[in-house]
């Protein structure tokens, strides 16, 4: 049987992608590190990554191997957080997979109470718009929306109950183009586009007194949610066109006069983020604490 010091290793230059990465978070040598995976791979008699001058990647058997070892050190690892966390200090790492929308939106005003109150908590916030799945990223956690929450996750709200998609534009541009009054009359603007990673540009929905309007707008400039947004802001501001994303992200452009609320009557609410994560038996003491804290402050 490998020594388990060596399935570690492989498990941390795997989570990392690479060596180097691998050696930063845990305080091994990129050697040693390096000579532990061949020991492993020497006793399985497979080769478990693939090397190249840039990148590290799990081959397919490697690949297997992180899916079943993945959970079963997630396991191990609760276990000693709970067993630390008995000592009456509860201490590890924390990692959260959100959007840029939750790091930005949802998190500030949870995070440094969190980090004041658990000084012995470690808490990584890894933005990513790409729909993952939190375990093969290496996350306790994630954050997400309802309608893209992942199956068999337990759920918890966190962040505001009720939000609202806001349609926007600058000064300028409205005196130049006009206010439109009704979603239709959005085909004839220039406006200012989103999507997902590999996905499809959504529609823009409207809502008003149970009436439904679903467009197909067009513009001649298309952002990446999350990364991309403040740019598609910053084109607003200068007059290239409508914007319509989360009403919070507005909020301060709308309060300083540089971008103005348009048909505020037909914005789009929806259910605000969950924090979700597996429901297995141990829960890991830092994510135990969060979540503890989440309800908390949901009280409050």
């Amino acid at each position: 049987m490998s020594d388990i010091t060596d399935v570690n290793a492989f498990l941390l230059v795997a989570r990392s992608g690479g060596f180097r990465h691998a050696a930063r978070e845990s305080g091994v040598s990129s050697s040693a590190l390096s000579d532990a995976v061949k020991r492993l791979e020497e006793n399985l008699g497979i080769r478990l990554l693939n090397r190249t001058t840039r990148s590290v990647v799990p081959t397919e058997a490697g690949r297997l191997l992180l899916e079943r070892l993945e959970p079963a050190f997630a396991e191990v690892a609760s276990a000693l957080n709970e067993v630390r966390s008995s000592r009456g200090r509860t201490a590890g790492q924390l990692r959260l997979n959100v959007p840029m929308s939750a790091a930005r939106l949802v998190l500030p005003p949870i995070v440094p109470p969190f980090l004041k109150a658990y000084p012995d908590i470690r808490l990584e916030i890894v933005t990513d718009e790409n729909f993952v799945n939190i375990i093969e990223s290496g996350c306790d956690a994630g954050i997400r929306y309802d309608e893209r929450l992942e199956q068999d996750m337990v759920a918890l709200p966190i962040g505001p109950r009720q939000q609202r998609y806001a349609l926007a534009a600058s000064p300028d541009y409205l005196a130049t183009r006009g206010r439109p009054q009704h979603p239709r009359e959005l085909l004839a603007h220039d406006c200012i586009l989103g999507r997902f990673p590999g996905r499809a540009i959504p529609s823009w929905e409207f809502e008003r007194d149970g009436e439904e309007v679903v467009i197909n707008p067009k513009g001649n400039l298309v952002v990446q949610f999350g990364g991309g947004t403040d740019l598609g802001i910053d084109a607003a501001i200068a007059g290239s066109g409508m914007l319509y994303i989360f009403e919070d992200w507005l909020r301060p452009y709308f309060d300083r006069g540089d971008l103005i609320p348009v048909m505020e009557e037909w914005w789009l609410q929806f259910s605000g983020p969950f924090l979700y994560y597996p429901g297995r038996r141990l829960v890991p003491a830092p994510l135990r604490a969060f979540i503890d804290f989440v309800r908390q402050s949901h009280k409050v």
